[in-house]
Parts: C-alpha cells; structure tokens; sequence
C-alpha cells in the first residue's frame, strides 16, 4: 500500500518544478528593459574551456536600457564582445576598452505581441507539466484502491491534489500576468 502523503508530496514538487521552470524561462525573455538573465546562456573560453559570462566578468544594469560587462581580464574583451555577436540575443556589443555596453533597444508594438505570445507558450507547457502531474498522482490514487486504500482516504487525498493544482495553476497565471504587463509596458 503506498502512503498518500509521500504520493501528494512528490506530486506537488512536481507541480512546483513547473512553476519554477517557467519562472526561469521567463526571466530569460527580453522585455524591453536591461536584464542580466539574457546572458546566462551565453559561453566565453577562458584559458581553454567554456564558462559563463558572469564568472570571467562583473554584469550590471546601470539603467533600464543598458547592460555594463567588465571583463576582470581585459584580454578577455574580443571573446566576449564575438560571443555576444554569436549569440541569439540579437544586440550588438558597444566597448570602450574598459566597458561593454548592450543598449536594449525598445521593443517595436508587434515584437511585444511576438514576444508576450512565447510566454503564453511557456505558461501553457508548465500548466501541462501542472495538470500530468495531478493526473499521475490520481492514477497512483487510483491503483491503491486495488492495493487497499480506502476509497475515503482516496477521495480526500484527490481533494488535495485538486487544491494544489488549482495553487499552482494561479501561481501561473499571476506570473504570465506580471510578464505580460512588463512586456506590454512602454
């Protein structure tokens, strides 16, 4: 017989896994204003292997518009400035021998619809991710009926799993609001 708190727990981290991937695959879309995060992707070789930008250098916003790199190496600047060129995120290194600049450029009314329509991609994927979890956790319910389980315990431990699917899908909701109107904001 299986023990209906560690089901519901390990559905719940499950749901919870969701959240917090689309929590971070939002904080890596551009919404017009400067964000450290659109860099973590990208790989500079340092001293003959690939490490992330922020560890060969200081990234910081020193306004809403512009991203400062200060590489700790200064031979470090070509690297990073082709890496930066390499990369997806589409705006061109500005450097003065001692800063990177990145001015974000603002974002034109049809790219903030593209761009507000990827989230909405994202949030449905990690409400998928929400609803399989809930459904894996009512199979395994289910099938300890057979091993056991009293149908009672079953139906409230389904109550449960429904109020923790209906806790996360919020969570969802309020996180592609938040993006949504930071993207749509001028």
């Amino acid at each position: 017989m299986i023990d209906v708190k560690e089901c519901l727990s390990a559905c719940e981290e499950k749901m919870q896994m969701s959240v917090m991937y689309l929590e971070d695959s939002l904080s890596h879309i551009r919404a017009g204003k400067a964000n450290v995060h659109i860099l973590d992707a990208i790989r500079i070789n340092s001293y003959g292997s690939m490490v992330p930008l922020n560890n060969v250098s200081a990234i910081t916003t020193p306004d809403q518009r512009t991203i400062a790199i200060k590489p700790w190496d200064k031979s470090m600047f070509k690297a990073i400035e082709k890496a930066i060129i390499d990369s997806n995120v589409g705006i061109m290194p500005e450097s003065n021998g001692e800063i990177i600049r990145l001015c974000i450029p603002p974002l034109t009314e049809d790219r903030r619809k593209q761009i507000a329509k990827e989230c909405n991609k994202e949030a449905e994927n990690a409400k998928v991710g929400v609803r399989n979890a809930r459904r894996e956790g009512i199979d395994k319910l289910k099938k300890a009926i057979k091993d056991g389980l009293s149908e009672d315990l079953e139906k409230d431990a389904e109550a449960d799993l429904q109020k923790a699917h209906d806790k996360y899908m919020k969570a969802i909701d309020e996180l592609l609001a938040k993006k949504e109107k930071e993207i749509m904001t001028v």
